[in-house]
This record gives C-alpha cells, structure tokens and sequence, in this order.
C-alpha cells in the first residue's frame, strides 16, 4: 500500500457545517460545551460557527456570541477557531468578534453556486477578492471552500479542470488552503484521484484539503486515496453529522472518528485521542436526540457494552 504524509490535520467541522442545516434551534451553551468537548478530545482547528445572514441560516444567528465568548477564553494551547464569511459585511462582524481565521467559500458548478449563494462562479470570486485582501491586512488567514468537486446535484459529473480552475483562483487570491468538498458524496477513489491530479497542477497538495461526505458510504475510501496523493488536511464532521440543503440525500461529512480510528490502526499520527471523541459523538447527538451516524461510535458503544456486561457476568459467577 502506497503510504502519504505520517502525520494528519483533522479539522472539526461539526460545529458549523455539522449544525447549521439543525431545524430546532440549539443553545449557545450547547455549542460552546460540543466545542469543549472537540478541544479536549486534541481537535486543533475547530470551525465554530458562520458569519452569515440569519435570515438564511437561523442556527449561527448567535456567531457574535459564540465566536466571542471562544475568543476571550483562548489560550495558548487553544484550537485554531475558523469561522465563515460570506461578504466584507460579514468580515467586519467576524473580525470585531475576534476571529483569526476565516473561509470563504464557492463552487465548481455554476448551477450550484448560484443556489447556494445566488451568484456565478465568477461574481462570487470578485465578491470575495476584497474580503481575502482586508482579512490578509488584518493578518487573519483565509481558507477557500470549493464545493461540488466530483458531482453536482443540478449538473452531475464535474470536470476537473473545471475544480481545478476554480481552486486556482482562490490560490491566487490569498487563500492559504483549498478544502475540495464533494458535497452530495458520489466521489470514488478514482474520481478523487482524478480531481486532485488536475488541482494538483496548480495548487501546491500540501495546501489542499479532503472534504468528503458519506453520502454513498464512500468517503474513508476516498480519504485513503487522497491521503495516498499527498493530501494531509481532512475536514470531518463528530459523530457525522450535518448535510447541505442545496443537495437532498446528501449525507453528512465523513465522521471524525472514523478518520481517528482510520488513520490510528495504519500508524499515522493525528494527535486527537479517540475515546473521548466517540463520547462526545454521542453526547452532541443525544442532544439532537438521535444515535451517531457513524459506524464506529455505534461499534465502539457496542463493543463496550460487550466487555462491561462480560464483566459483570465474570463478577456475579464469582
């Protein structure tokens, strides 16, 4: 087997890509304490929340608060805390809450693009030029999200000199990451093969990030094959939660504990400790009041479950 980078950056996205989709309207207590708990499990970049409009997406309307409160408790041991921006109105709103870290973010299909943001491809990078350059003046560092990397739910397969052109041109703008999201989750490891190859040629891979859903039960297998290409930043989701409104059936992103346990058993360091990560997988989805939509947090509580009632039974023999 062909082995890529030792060591891996997992960024939580759980508390921002993974809630915002949430019908009911979860606590800013809530979020804070999922975030404590992502910390202490040694996730060290948690996206926290998005700087956007309410009106569209009700679950960050209280980004001040949160990004805020998250500021004033940083330390120096603390995660990085990246937030999204969707404009320089948005900027502003981020940067007078004290973020250190932004992302903006488009796509490699027109179709949707114009869906999820209402505009071209093109009018969402001259949207975003000024916002790049004011964060990079403030010395905030800026992510590029580009969705839709394999598969569109409007336009189906996507080129990808298509990805590629796009991701060239956050590149050129400051972005100083690219995450390519194959939203609706009809990646292969040979369609993401294929897709890297192309941006690889004109983004460095050491600037380039896996965002991959799981929607058709895919996404570990294509972390593996980005990973192979050189790929050494994931985005992952605790407890696989989230999805996208703009690609029905999507299902949520790749699970971070899969990725933990993934990249645990093959060797490759990721510094996050899996036990606490499994629990906070359950406790985030008790609180949505539903079981983990992840294969390894049900194993591991099956498991568990095993060894404590083998352990009593040993007990009451005895």
């Amino acid at each position: 087997m062909k082995r890529g980078p030792e060591r891996v950056t997992i960024v939580e996205v759980g508390p921002r890509d993974g809630l915002q989709n949430e019908a009911t309207p979860i606590a800013t207590a809530t979020k804070l304490e999922l975030i404590a708990r992502l910390r202490a499990a040694g996730l060290p970049v948690i996206e926290a929340t998005a700087f956007v409009s309410p009106k569209w997406v009700p679950q960050m309307a209280d980004h001040a608060e949160l990004l805020a409160t998250l500021m004033r408790d940083a330390d120096a041991a603390a995660p990085r805390y990246p937030v999204l921006v969707p404009n320089l109105k948005g900027l502003d709103a981020a940067l007078a809450a004290g973020a250190r870290e932004i992302a903006v973010f488009t796509a490699a299909s027109e179709s949707f693009c114009r869906k999820n943001i209402n505009c071209s491809i093109q009018e969402s990078l001259e949207r975003f030029a000024p916002v790049i350059e004011r964060a990079r003046a403030a010395g905030v560092a800026v992510r590029g999200y580009v969705s839709c990397v394999v598969g569109c739910p409007y336009e189906g397969a996507i080129a990808p000199q298509a990805v590629a052109r796009v991701a060239k041109a956050l590149w050129e703008l400051g972005c100083r990451e690219i995450s390519l999201g194959d939203t609706i989750g009809v990646g292969t490891p040979d369609t993401i093969e294929r897709m890297l190859a192309a941006v690889a040629a004109e983004v460095p891979m050491d600037r380039l990030a896996g965002h991959f859903h799981d929607t058709y039960g895919m996404a570990v297998a294509n972390v593996v094959a980005a990973w192979q290409m050189g790929v050494a930043t994931f985005d992952a989701s605790v407890g696989g939660l989230g999805g996208c409104p703009y690609a029905p059936g999507a299902a949520g992103n790749v699970a971070t504990e899969a990725l933990v346990y993934l990249f645990e058993r093959m060797g490759v360091a990721t510094g996050v400790a899996l036990e606490p990560l499994v629990d906070t997988a359950w406790w985030i989805s008790a609180q949505l009041g539903r079981t983990p939509n992840s294969r390894v947090a049900l194993a591991l509580a099956r498991k568990e479950k095993t060894n404590r009632d083998a352990g009593c039974g040993g007990k009451s023999a005895g």
